[in-house]
């Protein structure tokens, strides 16, 4: 398998988090959308990473569609329940996560652009956002090790992603100091070698 995404991209890291954790073997090529160089669109029209190119050259997008299919291509160390509400509060968690990368990306993506073209009105809406989605992951998650219950699965995977997202491009929203559960999850996952060698770096 070969997987094409940026270091930067949380997208990209939590597929390389569930490839690690999985043990999956495969050929990172590294590559950013928005360089001109980009061979992104070759592969995925959307011009999104990540894209996941199967051994057969069957070509996947979007990084919830790889993260499953990746879970289910070995039985070792599942990360989503297979039925139920069980994988019905993994998979929330998962979509919950993206949703706060997705509005720390547009804030982070608008403050480069020109002073004059920026908007401060969407750039706050997008914080907004993310601090919403980090408060409601704060309220809902659990008292146990991790985000639903005993074993790490895909929901702490995506919320990790998403931290340390924030934490990377908007340190002005200190999530640390007002979310100890979320602290909890996070440096128990910090501790874990696919998380530090998959840390966005520039």
């Amino acid at each position: 398998m070969k997987l094409i995404g940026s270091i930067t991209s949380p997208y990209v890291r939590k597929t390389r988090l569930v490839l690690a954790e999985k043990k999956l073997d495969y050929e990172f090529v590294q590559d950013v959308p928005w360089n001109a160089d980009t061979q992104v669109p070759l592969w995925n029209p959307l011009g999104k990473v990540p894209v996941l190119v199967v051994d057969d050259d069957y070509v996947l997008f979007d990084s919830r569609v790889i993260t499953e299919y990746l879970d289910s291509v070995t039985p070792n160390n599942k990360l989503i329940p297979p039925s139920g509400r069980a994988r019905m509060f993994v998979k929330r968690w998962e979509a919950l996560a993206d949703g706060v990368c997705d509005a720390a990306v547009a804030a982070f993506l608008e403050n480069r652009r020109a002073p004059r073209e920026r908007s401060a009105a969407w750039t706050e809406r997008q914080t907004d956002k993310v601090r919403r989605g980090i408060d409601f992951m704060e309220q809902d998650a659990g008292d146990q090790q991790w985000c639903r219950g005993t074993a790490m699965s895909l929901a702490d995977l995506a919320v990790g992603c998403a931290l340390g997202y924030v934490a990377f491009r908007l340190p002005e929203i200190a999530w640390r100091e007002n979310c100890p559960k979320l602290v909890r999850v996070y440096d128990k996952l910090a501790q874990r070698p696919s998380f530090q060698e998959t840390a966005p770096r520039e």
